[in-house]
């Protein structure tokens, strides 16, 4: 499996990216996101896009990168978030828009990965979300039918990886990351920390190298936060500054 390490974002997605194609983006608000490789697919100018991701980052960061540069024509997701712009295009009608309930989106990714190429759910059922799919009854009970997911290309994010493509990620920066690096035609993982090969506990890896067909180490995190919330601190009394 040699080979797979490149220098920086844009040489791991040279000769990948085309218009018109179907990109899985991970994270989850901008927590676990591959920033690095979103930066670069904007530099290349790449358009019509169709992007599968939970959200569309935020106003000028993240995927929103590529909403702004009018990159993207198609969302595949199941929160707009704290993006003005992606809730602007979308009820424009300049950007097309399939929601899902996030626990779908989270199974159609991984049946995608799985080989799966639908399966049934209740959830939705009666709802805008089934509107002209397939329903079903099983025991007396009502489903819908989702189709599985699968990417011309995913981009992922982990927080340690080596040059096999074995990838370890942090709490809560998993999520989407794993299903997305199996759901992809071809995948490309930016790690923040890239180890030598056997340096990593077997048990400890998350997605195993078979995934993943490129790898390269991030130059730059900002790791922004999507909101951050917090209350006036309280006044200590004499006694407590005397004690501190």
């Amino acid at each position: 499996m040699a080979g797979k390490t490149r220098n920086d974002a844009a040489e791991a997605l040279a000769g990948l990216l085309f218009d018109g194609m179907t990109i899985m983006a991970g994270g989850f608000g901008l927590c676990g996101i591959p920033e690095n490789l979103i930066a670069a697919i904007r530099e290349t100018g790449v358009k019509d896009l169709t992007v599968v991701s939970n959200n569309c980052g935020v106003d000028g960061f993240g995927l929103g990168l590529l909403l702004e540069s009018g990159q993207i024509r198609k969302m595949i997701s199941s929160y707009v978030g704290e993006n003005k712009l992606f809730e602007q295009l979308y009820l424009s009608g300049a950007l097309e828009l399939e929601f899902n309930p996030q626990g779908t989106l989270a199974e159609r990714i991984r049946a995608g990965g799985a080989g799966i190429p639908a399966f049934f759910t209740k959830t939705g059922v009666g709802t805008l979300v089934a509107e002209g799919k397939e329903v079903r009854e099983f025991d007396g009970e009502t489903y819908v039918m989702e189709r599985g997911l699968v990417a011309d290309l995913s981009i992922v994010k982990a927080h340690t990886g080596d040059a096999e493509g074995n990838l370890v990620y942090r709490k809560t920066a998993r999520n989407f990351n794993p299903m997305m690096a199996t759901a992809g035609k071809v995948t490309v993982a930016e790690v923040e920390n890239l180890v030598p090969v056997g340096s990593i506990d077997k048990d400890h890896i998350h997605t195993p190298g078979i995934f993943v067909d490129r790898i390269v180490k991030g130059a730059v995190y900002e790791k922004r936060i999507e909101r951050v919330t917090t209350r006036p601190k309280e006044a200590q009394s004499g006694e407590e500054k005397a004690s501190a």
